[in-house]
């Protein structure tokens, strides 16, 4: 029924097309009018069309002339030359009518989804110059540096021609230099560069710190790869922090080391026992390997002999069986015990077992003895015999000897995990003496990116570099929720569809497919299958010589920095010339890829997702003497452009792309296809695998496994059917919907953050943009005060019972008003005439304290109580929202929703934290002093001095013996006139720098308010 309403209406994408094509004809009659103007009149476009924005039109009424502006303006710049990126280039390039299509897209704030090679960088400047020319700012989101000045520099020729201004972020600028680029018309960057300026400007101190100027409308390159592929990662600036983190890897280092050396034996073992007992071909025997080799696979996954071994027939059988058998008698867990740790790949988790326990020594096994807090805290509260200080002692070292040994077994858990799931020059390279880690899907490295939790020091402790300091995060959020603050919001790439549902759901992205403006030509083969990676790296050396002696380019894509290394290895035994791009060789990306699509080029790469650099056919690879386009296996002509496009006198064959094997995502293997192919080139593409590539070991190898053993393939022979390429899809499909699975999970967990961080920001940035907050603190100073009566004089108790001892050391913390209760006034008091009579001493001193700094003093020093308390306290609490996303999950036992009681609890914290920031804000703003000069501090002292009296005065005969909170706030009142310091009398007890300081943050007084002294 489906197929007969498409075959009527057309597909979604057609009838989006359709809507949009009188739109392109209105354009091109705009374009051949213009085509008359003279420069200068078609220049003064731009400030017409400024002008009738601000007279009430909008960017709809105009999209049709400024387009053709566009358009004419790519027309009068062909033939001009100018440097892009150190390279001079030559400008060739007038929008197709299907790239107008896709500017209108962009312009609806949708994805475009363009083959590669249809000119995305160009179809971005259309509705770029539109949306700009509302003064609002534009922002280019790319993948990388380079691409942003590369484009930036490419493209700014025609917006400058036009009369607007061009900016472009780099990694290495200032903040001044970061301010002016945003404040241009249009702003190039990447999304890392973006994300990472927004979380500066709310840690910025002043309002010339910030950099960015609003979030009006934004484009993002490779769309997919930004708000897909990096969703699962979110932003975060964190700080070193004090701590023996990496005294502890040290130590745990070498035991883990030995245990993980003795599982790798013990599994060795087990594969070579399972080997001889298969060989014995009987029924109890072959039980018995499978009972070993399913031991194996749980204890060492990736183990070669292991891999090599379940490529034999009816081995993948024999341990499915045994696995079911043991899932059914639900004894999955003897088989644990087995081994020293189980490694679960699908889920990046390991467990370390009993057996691997014991291999610890006495001492270390008493790590995993963490006692239960609640438990031993309800015990002690009903111990009688105990002094209540040695209570307090108890309860001290039972959280310091939890806290210990959680963060042991957490270390030696991170360590197993940097030994078992992180290769080397897979997941991350050393260089000098660093761990960097690669990008999973560019290949690149990712420059002061770390992982977070401790793995990174495990990893640096497994390498043996340098173990650096732990960071602390101070500042974090997603790029779902960065990119969700845009008014509007548009992408461009060439493989979105597939992701369309997802980019709708989470950023409300329709995606619409642009026509191609030639035929694709481009030949794609059906996957080849063998069954080891040895077999398969052989295959893919004999095609790259076939493709190398016909005269055609190649380009290799790889999953990693090993494989492109491997396969280097076997090309320069062959001596076949070829270059290599990874994550090793990124500097010479640029040259490399330029000279891919040359005659007799082969190229390996890493990945060639995001790259954005079109590969361009070379002279002699179009026509060839004799047709490439030939399936290797059968020597058959399988072009079927043969006849259509005369190949037999032409022969076009253009560039081929090998995969090295399939990656998680179906949109990089696409990618990767569509490096060939581009501006209707002719060209060709073919994946070659093998059952121990991960995604087919992981997802998908058991099924064909046993369609391999049915039909005898032996070792060396290959199955290429469309069959196959189903299969490999499905298990495709099976890692995808697991991967939106996780970022639906970081963003279910991070719009929790994202509505607490709204609610501080926002407060951060007002007290940052406004003249005065005197009006917020006044309203705080009222607030906080009737949280603390609330607090110690509740309602409902008579007065005698209020506890008076608490509320005046909770107002001499927070106000430094020392009060004295007369016994026989207490009776008397009430709840209100307490507040009123506090509240005007407390008023009284503001008004004091701010005629002798100034109003513009006490201005900043409020500004500064605000900033940097809400800085520390949304730092601490961002540290305990990950404590308890840790550990949340474990409430899953309880049959509570892990989600839903994560929200309650994050709901009580931050509470919690609004009321504490409220109290210690107003105590800052009280007991921050500030250095002043001689003659204008012993002026003020004077008219100061008065005040004092008044306070005095207005304060007897209230029920209150004194306030002297003007003298203990301003010692420096009572300076000589000379300058020399006399001693401060103080009607309170010295505060030693050691003690806890009084304003209640919990931190020792020199290293919280003592600082300032």
């Amino acid at each position: 029924m489906a197929n007969i309403i498409t075959k009527i209406f057309g597909t979604k994408h057609d009838r989006d097309i359709k809507k949009i094509r009188p739109l392109v004809e209105e354009i091109n009659e705009f374009y051949q009018q213009y085509q008359s103007l003279t420069e200068e009149q078609l220049t003064a476009k731009t400030d017409e069309f400024k002008k009738r924005l601000e007279e009430g039109e909008t960017l709809e009424d105009i999209l049709p002339e400024a387009f053709a502006v566009v358009k004419d303006a790519c027309r009068r710049l062909c033939g001009t030359k100018w440097d892009v990126a150190g390279m001079e280039m030559e400008w060739n390039m007038v929008p197709y009518d299907v790239q107008l299509i896709g500017g209108a897209v962009l312009h609806q704030g949708k994805i475009a989804e363009m083959a590669t090679g249809e000119g995305k960088t160009l179809v971005a400047t259309l509705p770029i110059y539109l949306n700009a020319l509302s003064g609002k700012g534009v922002h280019l989101v790319t993948v990388n540096d380079y691409l942003a000045k590369r484009d930036s520099q490419w493209m700014g020729r025609i917006y400058e021609f036009l009369g607007l201004t061009v900016g472009c972020i780099q990694n290495d600028m200032t903040n001044a230099e970061r301010r002016i680029e945003y404040n241009k018309d249009i702003t190039y960057g990447t999304n890392n560069e973006f994300g990472f300026d927004y979380l500066r400007d709310n840690m910025a101190q002043t309002v010339e710190d910030r950099v960015q100027r609003g979030y009006n409308y934004a484009i993002v390159d490779e769309v997919d790869s930004v708000l897909i592929d990096e969703a699962r990662t979110p932003l975060i600036i964190s700080g070193q922090v004090e701590s023996l983190i990496h005294k502890r890897y040290s130590e745990m280092n070498p035991i883990v080391e030995t245990l993980v050396r003795k599982q790798t034996n013990l599994v060795n073992e087990k594969i070579s026992k399972a080997e001889r007992l298969l060989q014995a071909e009987n029924s109890d025997g072959q039980f018995e390997a499978g009972q070993l080799l399913l031991a194996a696979r749980k204890g060492a996954p990736k183990n070669k002999k292991y891999l090599k071994l379940v490529q034999e027939p009816g081995i993948l059988n024999i341990i499915n069986q045994v696995e079911s058998t043991y899932m059914r008698d639900k004894k999955l867990h003897e088989m644990d015990e087995t081994l020293y740790y189980v490694i679960d790949e699908k889920e990046n988790s390991i467990n370390l077992t009993d057996n691997g326990r014991s291999q610890f020594s006495r001492e270390e096994q008493e790590l995993f003895t963490i006692p239960d807090i609640t438990e031993a805290l309800s015990q002690l509260e009903g111990d009688d015999s105990m002094t209540p200080e040695e209570k307090t002692a108890k309860i001290d070292e039972l959280y310091r000897l939890h806290s210990e040994r959680s963060e042991k077994v957490h270390t030696i858990g991170q360590l197993l995990k940097a030994y078992s799931l992180f290769e080397k020059d897979v997941e991350y390279v050393v260089q000098d003496d660093r761990v960097m880690i690669v990008d999973e899907f560019t290949g690149r490295i990712l420059p002061g990116r770390r992982y977070s939790d401790g793995l990174h020091q495990a990893i640096e402790a497994k390498e043996k570099v340098r173990i650096e300091s732990e960071s602390q995060t101070l500042a974090t959020i997603t790029l779902q929720n960065y990119f969700r603050m845009y008014d509007k919001l548009a992408g461009m790439t060439g493989t979105a569809e597939t992701e369309a549902q997802e980019l709708f759901d989470i950023y409300k992205l329709d995606v619409v497919c642009i026509p191609t403006n030639e035929p694709v030509r481009r030949i794609d083969s059906n996957d080849v299958i063998y069954r080891t990676r040895r077999e398969k790296y052989n295959a893919i050396v004999n095609e790259i010589i076939d493709c190398f002696n016909a005269g055609r380019p190649v380009l290799v894509g790889t999953v990693s920095v090993e494989v492109s290394e491997t396969l280097s290895r076997m090309l320069k035994r062959t001596k076949i010339p070829h270059n290599v791009l990874n994550a090793k060789f990124h500097q010479m990306e640029a040259e490399i890829v330029s000279k891919a699509g040359h005659k007799g080029s082969v190229t390996i790469a890493t990945n060639m997702a995001g790259r954005g650099t079109d590969i361009k056919l070379g002279p002699g690879v179009v026509k060839h003497e004799n047709c490439a386009l030939k399936d290797p296996r059968t020597d058959e002509e399988i072009c079927p452009f043969i006849d259509e496009l005369k190949c037999r006198e032409n022969v076009p064959c253009g560039l081929h792309i090998i995969g090295t094997e399939r990656h998680e995502s179906r949109r990089i293997d696409r990618q990767l296809r569509g490096r060939s192919g581009r501006q209707g080139d002719p060209g060709s593409s073919s994946f070659f695998l093998s059952l121990e590539d991960d995604l087919m070991r992981l997802f998908g190898s058991d099924r064909l496994g046993r369609i391999m053993d049915r039909l005898g393939v032996q070792e060396g022979e290959v199955i290429a059917h469309p069959m196959v390429n189903k299969a490999i899809e499905r298990a495709q499909k099976r890692v995808e919907m697991q991967n939106f699975a996780i970022r639906k999970h970081t963003l279910e967990y991070d719009d929790v953050m994202n509505s607490q961080r709204e609610v501080i920001y926002d407060r951060r940035l007002a007290a940052l943009e406004r003249e005065s907050i005197k009006e917020e603190i006044m309203e705080l100073i009222e607030s906080v005060l009737q949280t603390i009566i609330d607090n110690y004089c509740p309602p409902k108790e008579y007065p005698e019972n209020w506890n008076l001892i608490e509320f005046k050391a909770e107002l001499l913390r927070v106000y430094l008003l020392n009060l004295e209760f007369r016994q026989e006034d207490i009776p008397n008091l009430t709840r209100e005439k307490l507040f009123d009579q506090v509240h005007k001493a407390v008023l009284t001193f503001y008004e004091q304290k701010e005629r002798l700094y100034g109003e513009d003093i006490m201005r900043r020093l409020e500004r500064y109580a605000v900033l940097t308390t809400i800085d520390r306290h949304w730092r601490d609490n961002m540290y305990e929202m990950d404590q308890l996303k840790t550990g949340i999950g474990l409430r899953a036992y309880g049959q509570r929703d892990p989600l839903v009681e994560y929200k309650r609890e994050a709901y009580r914290i931050f509470a919690e934290m609004i009321q504490t920031v409220d109290k210690d804000i107003v105590g800052m703003v009280f007991k921050l002093q500030v250095r002043m000069p001689e003659k204008s501090r012993e002026e003020r002292r004077r008219e100061a001095q008065k005040e004092v009296t008044a306070i005095h005065q207005e304060t007897v005969g209230m029920g209150f013996g004194s306030a002297t909170q003007a003298e203990e706030a301003n010692p420096m009142a009572d300076a000589s006139k000379r300058g020399k310091a006399k001693p401060i009398r103080r009607e309170v007890e010295k505060v030693g720098p050691n003690d806890p300081c009084p304003c209640g943050s919990g931190k020792k007084y020199k290293k919280c308010h003592g600082r300032m002294e």
